[in-house]
């Protein structure tokens, strides 16, 4: 089985590592200093275990590399639209596409069923691009735990002491492409579940970034320096009650909205939307944001809490040049 790792920052780099490290088939599509850093002295990614060290092929040039079986999409969602076509360079007639992605995917009403059935997202996906070069045929949803962070080029350091990846297809059924791919990947540290509610998963995590996504760019700090002030923590509770709401509305269960929070109580790790604020890099606000108080305006949720802390954290972006509203 052929694998390829689209995009090596922090997250697309820890899984490469842990892939290459089981012997795996894989390739690895990286830029800049972090590809030169490959290339000159492998990808190194220090665990809670130790240090993994690999010498995966890696190249900026999707096209010079054979078909995939599977391809990891590990970029931020801003990024995907630009970056569409150079995925179906790569892929053949049965490829599978991972996109490891934080907030709703562009792919999230594919065999949804019912009335939303088919329903296509354009502030993840304008113009058709990934519909039209990656098809969501192919699409696989990915949900990531593990706090990463790229320290130097080539290094990524993996904070958390159990990471996790939950796959699914977005149609619910089972398969063996996946269970192969987490038999790779367990053994390696990684923990791997594939499930047949995806979406379910999606939600799960999403109410955790609604909160600690937003907060985490009005106030730069992790959670556990925000979340013990009570009125930031009552403010909190709401939100993620609202946040429930809407993915029950959408015939998701997220489970206890209050068990993510208290996880989110305890976190010294700076969320990555916040990371990327700092550093100046695009930010996904649609996909983590805005997508969801859309998703809720359709579903006629009410969402006070929601709307006011994301319309706040949305400004902060816009002001510092990192977001651009493509449906305005």
């Amino acid at each position: 089985m052929k694998i390829c790792v689209y995009g090596a920052g922090a997250v697309g780099g820890h899984i490469a590592g842990r892939l290459a490290t089981a012997q795996a088939d894989v390739s690895l599509i990286a830029r800049g200093q972090q590809l030169a850093a490959i290339r000159q002295h492998g990808l190194r990614v220090e665990t809670r275990d130790g240090e993994l060290v690999s010498h995966p092929v890696a190249t900026d040039r999707p096209g010079d590399l054979e078909p995939q079986d599977i391809v990891i999409v590990a970029v931020k969602a801003p990024a995907l639209p630009a970056i569409a076509e150079h995925i179906g360079s790569l892929l053949h007639q049965d490829s599978l596409v991972l996109f490891v992605v934080n907030g709703i995917p562009w792919w999230y009403f594919h065999s949804h069923g019912g009335d939303l059935d088919g329903t296509h997202l354009e502030r993840l996906d304008p113009g058709r691009g990934l519909w039209h070069h990656v098809g969501p045929e192919r699409a696989v949803g990915a949900v990531a735990y593990t706090a990463c962070s790229v320290i130097a080029p080539g290094v990524i350091h993996a904070e958390n002491p159990r990471n996790r990846l939950v796959l699914g297809r977005p149609d619910g059924r089972p398969d063996e492409r996946l269970d192969t791919l987490a038999s790779l990947l367990n053994p390696s540290g990684l923990e791997v579940t594939v499930t047949p509610k995806i979406r379910d998963a999606i939600w799960a995590k999403l109410l955790m970034n609604l909160i600690g996504g937003s907060l985490a760019v009005l106030s730069t700090s992790p959670m556990k320096d925000v979340l013990d002030k009570p009125a930031v923590a009552g403010t909190a509770k709401a939100m993620a009650a609202e946040g429930a709401a809407i993915a029950r509305a959408l015939g998701c269960d997220p489970g206890d909205p209050y068990e993510g929070l208290s996880k989110l109580a305890k976190s010294s790790h700076l969320q990555s939307v916040a990371q990327d604020l700092q550093a100046g890099r695009p930010m996904e606000i649609d996909a983590m944001f805005r997508v969801p108080l859309d998703l809720a305006e359709l579903m006629q949720v009410p969402t006070p809490n929601l709307d006011l802390v994301i319309e706040l954290a949305t400004q902060r972006a816009r002001a510092a040049g990192q977001y651009h509203d493509t449906s305005r």
